[in-house]
């Protein structure tokens, strides 16, 4: 005998009338116990199953278990906070600043990560809806066109972040990442450099490190200059990874050897310095060294990390801040702009040669 069906009622978008859990068993042409699994326990149905019974869910707009109650009641007090990943400080200040906010207004946050993979961060985000998250808090600019049809189905306001959309299709906050690192870049090339190499965070899902590594070849590109093929390296976001990225790029010729590396965070920017030491590779006198994001980590190594302060905090409180306008039915700024600001230390200079 099949276990019990789901006897939580699930309320259609736009709130006019409601089905149980059998409506979407009879589109889906499955019973409502193998409903209950693909939503509660997938890994359990095969998958050409749980596609039938996503794609009622999906026809039907609807949201089942605990969300239906949040539903009802239309405030659950609670805002998803999808990041592509835990491991990295940056998100963990916005998160922390946007927390800040919330708590004052009586909201709590949820996190999540998806790891860079955007199907993965649309499953999680269906996932919290189905839970009653009432608005959500995403990093970039690049997703899954899917992820906003969902969320205007359901009617979950949203926020992104860490970018501007030139398009003015959805609120958005954040900093101008291309701009940042071609100022950082021309500095470089004025202090004479015109071999230069990139470590960088793969660019798949990453539209942050695609602008960075664009606003880095646009400079080079307007010296005439560009980057080698050689030069420029993708890895994961830790310094394990940032120091075999440089081992790679200094195992090149001299001759052939960048005298700038350009690093599109502060993990590979330390990563690198710590390869350079081990190679006996002096900074800044061999090697000229800049990151992103002006970190801790960077600001107290020996020596100093040149790079790039981007506004985290203000960016985290500021989505909070219309987030809750949003809620609250306040009026809000659809897009807002912060500053960057490239802080010159002492892993720079001009090239020996």
């Amino acid at each position: 005998m099949e276990p019990n069906p789901i006897s939580e009622t699930i309320i259609k978008e736009g709130g006019s009338s409601r089905s149980s859990a059998k409506d979407v068993a009879r589109l889906a042409g499955v019973s409502t116990a193998t409903v209950s699994r693909v939503l509660n326990t997938p890994y359990q149905v095969e998958e050409k199953t749980q596609k039938l019974v996503r794609d009622a869910v999906k026809k039907l707009h609807y949201v089942p278990h605990g969300a239906a109650r949040a539903l009802r009641s239309a405030r659950s007090q609670m805002i998803g906070a999808v990041i592509p990943s835990f491991d990295y400080a940056l998100y963990a200040r916005m998160t922390s600043a946007m927390q800040t906010a919330l708590d004052a207004k009586g909201y709590s946050v949820v996190l999540a990560e998806h790891h860079y993979n955007l199907k993965s961060e649309l499953r999680t985000t269906e996932q919290l809806i189905r839970h009653g998250v009432d608005a959500f808090i995403f990093v970039g600019l690049t997703h899954d066109a899917e992820l906003f049809s969902m969320l205007q189905n359901y009617g979950r306001p949203y926020i992104l972040t860490w970018g501007i959309d030139s398009t003015g299709h959805h609120p958005s906050i954040g900093f101008d990442s291309r701009s940042a690192t071609f100022d950082l870049t021309r500095h470089l090339i004025d202090l004479g450099h015109k071999r230069f190499g990139l470590l960088s965070a793969m660019v798949n899902g990453n539209d942050r490190a695609t602008d960075r590594g664009t606003g880095i070849r646009t400079a080079l590109a307007q010296a005439g200059l560009k980057l080698s093929d050689d030069c420029v390296q993708y890895g994961s976001i830790d310094l394990a990874s940032a120091k075999a990225m440089m081992h790679k790029i200094l195992m090149l010729a001299p001759s052939h050897r960048p005298t700038a590396v350009m690093c599109t965070n502060d993990v590979f920017a330390v990563g690198a310095m710590t390869a350079c030491r081990e190679a006996g590779i002096k900074i800044p006198d061999d090697m000229s060294i800049t990151g992103c994001d002006d970190t801790d980590l960077g600001a107290t190594q020996t020596p100093p990390l040149t790079s790039i302060h981007t506004p985290i905090t203000e960016v985290g409180l500021a989505a909070a801040e219309q987030i809750i306008a949003r809620l609250e039915g306040q009026p809000y700024k659809q897009s807002q702009s912060f500053p960057y600001k490239v802080v010159l230390r002492a892993s720079v200079c001009k090239p020996a040669y």
